[in-house]
């Protein structure tokens, strides 16, 4: 492939492998990870640390008053083959994806504060180009003239039984039910929130992947990339 690099931006629901795709994604290109929902999540995870949540309706201004003393790095680890995602220095990549974080995640994402402080990181990082980033408004707020951008999704209850298992894989104590109405209840915020709404770009690739597997969403969005840098 071309030594020419992009920016790619990958957008879509909660719940639909965004993260897996972008991180597998950037392990093939030889690109920089973002993980840009983790970012989000980082802020909910201080915010409950330091209690500035009460049934799930954050303190504004003590969250805004705290991002700065947050700087949120990311790392490839070799010996798990995953990305890691730092808070100040320290390890949080399975903290923040606790249910916890998962259900108090999207009313601080909502602060227009927090969203604007973590897209000046973001941009920070595509300078250069040659980044892979995921979330929700990815190619239509951070990266508007990203050269590839993709919207993926799948059925609500596809994303829960995704979510489901991945928990219990991890031994916590959840059902199918309340990991729907989490993955519902999370669509609704996003999509109606008045800061950065989720929204499919123009020019966005839908990908719809609810019947596919990883090797082959990968290999399409492999071939997207191919087709712009060759093309």
């Amino acid at each position: 492939m071309s030594e020419k690099k992009i920016i790619i931006a990958i957008d879509g629901h909660s719940s639909c492998g965004k993260s897996t795709m972008a991180k597998q994604l950037a392990q093939k290109l030889g690109y920089i990870y973002i993980d840009s929902g983790a970012m989000y999540r980082v802020v909910t995870l201080v915010a409950l640390r330091n209690g500035w949540m009460e049934n799930k309706v954050p303190d504004v201004a003590k969250v805004i008053e705290g991002l700065k003393d947050i700087k949120i790095t990311f790392q490839w680890d070799e010996s798990l083959g995953k990305n890691t995602t730092f808070l100040n220095g320290e390890n949080v990549e399975e903290e923040i994806r606790r249910l916890e974080v998962s259900e108090n995640v999207s009313p601080i994402s909502t602060i227009a504060d927090v969203r604007k402080e973590m897209v000046r990181q973001q941009r920070e990082n595509g300078v250069n180009k040659g980044i892979v980033m995921d979330g929700r408004d990815i190619g239509t707020v951070v990266f508007p003239d990203a050269e590839l951008k993709i919207f993926m999704t799948a059925s609500p209850e596809i994303r829960a039984e995704r979510r489901y298992k991945e928990l219990k894989e991890k031994g916590l104590d959840v059902s199918f039910e309340e990991i729907l109405a989490n993955v519902e209840g999370r669509d609704r915020i996003d999509s109606t929130r008045a800061a950065s709404p989720l929204k499919q770009a123009d020019d966005a690739l839908v990908l719809d992947n609810s019947h596919m597997t990883r090797e082959e969403q990968l290999e399409w969005t492999i071939n997207k990339v191919k087709e712009i840098i060759e093309g």
